[in-house]
């Protein structure tokens, strides 16, 4: 499926990049809230610095996926997201600042760099 993708990010390896940049933004242990960062760089590679960018690339890939597939990546990507939402704190003015508002993930409180 990557490599038909015609998304500059979603190439061969994109989805487990995402997957385990996702996990990682989330494995920190405690209570404490995460704050994404912006990427400083929007390459493909760059990119992924910024997790709601990898959050985004894992929502294009489900939806392209042959439901099997899809449906064993929603389950990890489901519990995931609910770390997520524990994990980061909304952001009150998302809808005046945010290119993505549309996305839940990109609505919480970002802070320059990740802090944990």
């Amino acid at each position: 499926m990557e490599r038909l993708s015609g998304d500059y990010y979603v190439s061969p390896g994109a989805t487990a990049r995402a997957l385990r940049r996702y996990q990682a933004f989330l494995q920190p242990p405690g209570r404490r809230p995460l704050y994404p960062q912006d990427a400083h760089c929007s390459c493909s590679g760059c990119s992924f610095d910024d997790v709601r960018h990898a959050r985004d690339v894992l929502e294009e890939v489900l939806q392209r996926l042959p439901f099997r597939a899809r449906a064993e990546l929603k389950h990890q990507v489901t519990a995931l997201d609910a770390v997520y939402l524990d994990r980061t704190l909304p952001d009150p003015f998302a809808d005046r600042r945010q290119w993505r508002v549309d996305l839940w993930w990109h609505r919480r409180l970002t802070v320059g760099g990740e802090t944990m």
